[in-house]
C-alpha cells in the first residue's frame, strides 16, 4: 500500500493565537541566519535560543516564525517527532518569552527530491534571467503540490527539494499527532490522485501562457523607461474588474531622481475568455521628482477603478484626453479641493515617454497622470484646458506630478 504524505502547515486561521518572532541569542540579538531551520539539514547550535512573541495570544503546541518559517513546538510535539521519527529530525531547546513551558524548534533534517511537476497543478522555476544565482534552477512558485513518493524512501519528515518552505511528514506521523490533540497545525495531502482535472488543467496551462506571453512583453517595455525596481512590486490585489483579475504597480527609476509608477495588468487579456488581447490597450503612468512619494500608488489605484468601471470614462482616456476627480483620502492636503477630491488630467502627451507600446496582440496606450492643484482644476472647469496644457508645456517636463507647486494659473 503506497504511504500517504501531507504538508504540516502552521493554522493561522486559529483566533486570538500567538505568533513567535525569530530566534535570539542569549545577548537578544536576532542570529545570523534566521532560514537555517527550514533548509531541511542538520544545523550547528551551540548557544541557548530564546524566541520572542510578536503576537500575544493563546499559545499553541505548533507554530511557525512569520519570516524564517522555523517550527516552534511544545515538548508533546517534539516528544511524537523524537519518537515516530528520531532520524529525520532535530530537537533544538528553546526559550519562549514569559514561559516556563519547554518549548523547542523543530528541524526536518532531510531534503529530498520528490516534487512531481505533472501532476501539481502549476511550478515555476528560477531562471537564469530572473538575475538570482543562487536560485537558478529551483522552483520559484509550487500550487496544489503533488510529490513521487516512489522517491521518499524511509523518510518520514522532509523538505522538498528545491521548495524547502514546505514541510512534508507521513501519515504515520499524521496520526500520531492527531491521537495527541496537538494544537496550531493543519495537514494538506500531497500524495493521492491530483485535486486538478484535466481540463482544470489545461484551463491553467492557457492562462500561465497568457501571463507570461503579456508580462514577458510589458516588463521589457518598462525596462526600456529606466531602471526597473524589482524589489517593488507593489501589493499585488487578486480580483476585481482588471481585465486578467490581477492588480499590479511598477516603479520605475528614472534620470535625474524621477520615478515612474505604473501601473501593469490593465493590458492584460480577459481572464474570462482565455484568449490573447490587449484588455483595455492602456496602462497609466504617473511621474514624479519627490524622493520617497507612497501617495502615487493610491492615486493610481483609484483612477485605474473608476476607469476600469465607467466605460464612458475609459474610452476617452485610452483615445484622447481627459480631466477627472477621484476620491482624495490619504492624499497630500495640498492637492485636495474643498470637496475633498483630487484632480488629474490624463493623456498629456510629452516627449519623455512615449504615447504606446506594442505588446504581441496589439498596441497599447501609455497614459500619462498629470495631477492638477485645486486652483487649476477650477480653472479647467471654467475655461477648458487648452491654456491649461500650454502652460504646463512651458515646463520641462510638463507632464510630472507633484504634491506640491505653485499653480500655472
Amino acid at each position: 500500500m503506497e504511504m500517504r504524505y501531507f504538508e504540516l502547515l502552521d493554522d493561522m486561521d486559529i483566533q486570538d493565537r500567538w505568533l513567535p518572532g525569530e530566534a535570539r541569542n542569549s545577548q537578544g540579538l536576532e542570529i545570523d541566519d534566521i532560514w537555517q531551520f527550514a533548509d531541511g539539514c542538520p544545523v550547528q547550535i551551540k548557544e541557548q535560543l530564546r524566541i520572542p512573541i510578536t503576537h500575544p495570544g493563546a499559545l499553541l503546541d505548533y507554530a511557525t516564525t512569520s519570516v524564517g518559517g522555523t517550527p516552534v513546538v511544545h515538548r508533546r510535539v517534539a516528544n511524537i517527532f523524537s519518537e515516530l521519527a528520531s532520524n529525520d529530525v532535530q530537537i533544538i531547546p528553546v526559550e519562549v518569552e514569559g514561559q516556563t513551558e519547554p518549548y523547542f524548534i523543530l528541524v526536518a533534517t532531510r531534503t529530498i527530491r520528490c516534487i512531481d511537476d505533472q501532476q501539481s497543478s502549476e511550478v515555476k522555476y528560477w531562471l537564469p534571467e530572473d538575475e538570482r544565482p543562487e536560485k537558478t534552477g529551483t522552483y520559484r512558485a509550487v500550487s496544489n503540490m503533488r510529490i513521487d513518493s516512489t522517491k521518499v524512501g524511509e523518510a518520514k519528515v522532509f523538505r522538498p527539494w528545491g521548495w524547502t518552505v514546505a514541510l512534508i511528514v507521513s501519515e504515520h506521523i499524521k496520526e500520531g499527532l492527531e491521537r495527541a490533540g496537538v494544537t496550531g497545525m493543519r495537514f494538506e495531502e500531497v500524495t493521492g490522485p491530483s485535486a486538478i482535472s484535466p481540463e482544470q488543467r489545461e484551463h491553467s496551462r492557457k492562462l500561465k501562457v497568457l501571463y507570461d506571453r503579456t508580462e514577458t512583453a510589458r516588463t521589457a517595455f518598462w525596462r526600456t523607461l529606466g531602471t526597473l525596481d524589482e524589489n517593488a512590486i507593489l501589493p499585488i490585489v487578486v480580483g476585481g474588474g482588471w481585465p486578467a483579475r490581477r492588480q499590479v504597480w511598477r516603479v520605475i527609476h528614472r534620470p535625474e531622481g524621477r520615478t515612474l509608477f505604473v501601473t501593469d495588468g490593465l493590458s492584460d487579456f480577459f481572464a474570462d475568455a482565455v484568449e490573447p488581447s490587449v484588455g483595455f490597450g492602456m496602462e497609466l503612468a504617473l511621474e514624479t521628482d519627490e524622493p520617497q512619494a507612497d501617495w502615487p500608488v493610491t492615486l493610481l489605484e483609484r483612477i485605474a477603478n473608476e476607469l476600469v468601471g465607467h466605460e464612458h470614462l475609459r474610452e476617452p482616456a485610452r483615445t484622447g484626453i481627459l480631466s477627472m476627480e477621484v476620491d482624495g483620502e490619504r492624499m497630500p492636503e495640498s492637492l485636495l479641493t474643498k470637496d475633498g477630491r483630487v484632480g488629474v488630467l490624463l493623456g498629456m502627451d510629452t516627449p519623455a515617454l512615449p504615447g504606446h507600446f506594442t505588446m504581441p496582440d496589439g498596441q497599447v496606450r501609455l497614459v500619462t497622470v498629470k495631477t492638477l492643484m485645486p486652483r487649476e482644476l477650477t480653472y479647467l472647469l471654467e475655461h477648458g484646458r487648452e491654456e491649461l496644457l500650454h502652460r504646463f508645456n512651458q515646463s520641462n517636463p510638463g507632464h510630472l506630478s507633484k504634491a506640491w507647486r505653485q499653480p500655472v494659473v
